[in-house]
């Protein structure tokens, strides 16, 4: 076994389990599977310190599970559970064991400028290596705003600006666009509807301009790149021919270039060799990461299945250990 970073480990402060927790949260996964999810999203610290050991995860970076505070719509309230969840996580995991757990701030996209706020208190006073956010975020009405809109530019300068990575971490689609899956509730989540609706945004981001404007802005995903490895040289090759049409967006480079140098994607949940391959092929070892999705994956499932991969050994310890570090800045 080689050593390991788990980037996208999970967890559900009480306050925010309260409010997005309801008996169709445990008829959607089954009760036996939801039951260990919800034992284990909070709490049991010191059992699940001694299941990262036991499979060589030297260190676990905390996050919120989705959807987060991007699903409460009035933005005050979103603003303050994001500091009381950057709190708690610190207090419940990070100080229990500074050498095993860090976290990702939480924070409320619903303020752009109360998001950019919190990130730059949650780094420098908490000590968290960078954000994830749970896709676009809601606002009342009915009404969404994703993370290319104009009224992001506060929150992404400041990402720029502290050097510290975000990770977008997905969301089931928005009732407004969830038509397709009307009998198959159980695709809208992370059997499918995770996938696609995250590759589009990460697809909005690239044709938006952001990386242009912020060159050395560093976007993590998650799920083996959510597909893009296999589908975006379709999606550049297409937009090239439909150039002189209607397009949307304004951006510098090829998507393909945007991916091997602004976006890494880790291993969460996606513990398939082929896919792996394409993703490496595709991104180079440099851009890709370890991680698990706990504890919607078990630690035991994803470190067997990484450190039985056709690679050699240096590229493993760097897709292990190694990448994370230096992006994190361990």
């Amino acid at each position: 076994m080689v050593k390991k970073i788990a980037l996208e480990e999970h967890y559900s402060d009480p306050a925010t389990t309260k409010r997005f927790t309801s008996p169709a949260t445990g008829k959607f996964f089954g009760e036996e599977y939801y039951g260990f999810i919800a034992k284990n999203l909070w709490g049991n610290v010191a059992e699940y310190a001694d299941d990262l050991r036991q499979t060589d995860i030297e260190h676990a970076i905390m996050s919120i599970n989705g959807p987060g505070v991007q699903a409460v719509t009035e933005p005050e309230l979103a603003v303050r559970m994001a500091q009381r969840s950057n709190d708690l996580v610190t207090e419940e995991y990070v100080k229990f064991d500074p050498q095993r757990f860090s976290a990702f701030a939480t924070v409320a996209l619903q303020d752009p400028q109360a998001a950019a706020d919190e990130l730059e208190r949650a780094v420098t006073k908490l000590g968290m290596k960078g954000a994830l956010i749970n896709g676009f975020s809601d606002l009342a009405n009915n009404q969404v705003v994703f993370l290319d809109d104009p009224s992001m530019e506060v929150f992404w300068a400041k990402a720029a600006e502290l050097k510290v990575p975000v990770y977008l971490h997905p969301r089931s689609p928005h009732a407004d666009q969830s038509a397709i899956y009307t009998g198959f509730p159980g695709l809208t989540g992370s059997a499918w509807g995770y996938t696609q609706e995250t590759a589009v945004q990460v697809i909005r981001l690239m044709m938006s301009g952001l990386f242009d404007r912020y060159p050395h802005l560093q976007l993590i995903i998650g799920h083996l790149a959510e597909g893009l490895p296999y589908n975006l040289p379709r999606t550049q090759e297409r937009l090239y021919k439909q150039n002189k049409g209607t397009m949307g967006g304004h951006y510098e480079r090829p998507l393909m270039d945007y991916l091997r140098t602004n976006v890494w994607a880790t291993t969460s949940g996606h513990f398939n060799t082929s896919s792996f391959m394409n993703a490496l092929d595709v991104m180079g070892a440099d851009h890709l990461m370890f991680s698990v999705d706990w504890p919607y994956e078990t630690n035991k499932d994803g470190a067997s299945w990484f450190d039985q991969l056709p690679i050699d050994l240096a590229t493993k310890e760097q897709i292990g250990y190694q990448n994370a570090a230096k992006i994190l800045k361990f």
